[in-house]
């Protein structure tokens, strides 16, 4: 079985005059960790992400809540995806392509990864008004953000659901299992006919 070479951890502080971030990961962690980011949905999707694709995962995020949750929200999705992105580094050995499929109650979700380098979302899922206070349209900016700054190929498709928490949670819990599976070491060599995963 092939083991890593050098631990898979990354560690990045992000300030703007609207969010102040700090983000560490370990993706080959045991799905620990904090996450504060003042929204609570968010934090209860990224508790997800740390929990269902057993990666170690700090993240503290203080943004400008009381203008909206956007700004944070996008924010830490960029921390995040840089770091995954550090983390990876050259990306020699991981699978790459990843898909899965998880239900959440009455909804389905699917996603498809592919740790290209080359960002691109297919987001097919329509998200629409507010799961308490958090508007769910903010779901599909997170995975764009998160995406281009990784450096993702995801596809996002919703099989079927009703209500929108149970079809977020169906997404995030889809996404960590995709991400966790596509980054998994199965080689000695990068996945790539070009010799390179940018």
């Amino acid at each position: 079985m092939p083991t890593k070479a050098t631990p898979r951890t990354a560690e990045i502080k992000r300030t703007t005059k609207e969010t102040d971030i700090a983000v560490k990961i370990n993706l080959d962690g045991g799905g620990n960790g904090t996450v504060a980011t003042g929204i609570g949905f968010l934090d209860h999707m990224l508790d997800l992400f740390r929990v269902h694709g057993g990666f170690d995962v700090e993240i503290s995020c203080k943004g400008d809540i009381n203008v909206d949750y956007h700004h944070s929200v996008e924010d830490v999705a960029i921390v995040l995806g840089q770091c995954v992105k550090t983390a990876l580094g050259d990306k020699k050995g991981i699978k790459r392509y990843a898909s899965a499929l998880i239900p959440m109650d009455e909804a389905l979700a699917e996603v498809t990864l592919d740790v290209s380098g080359r960002p691109f979302l297919v987001f097919n899922a329509e998200l629409k008004g507010k799961t308490g206070d958090f508007d769910l349209d903010l779901i599909e900016e997170f995975m764009r953000a998160l995406s281009y700054n990784a450096g993702l190929t995801a596809h996002i498709n919703l099989r079927y659901g009703s209500n929108g928490h149970h079809i977020a949670e169906a997404i995030f819990k889809a996404l960590a299992r995709a991400l966790a599976d596509a980054v998994r070491i199965v080689g000695d060599k990068i996945p790539s006919s070009k010799g390179i995963l940018e």
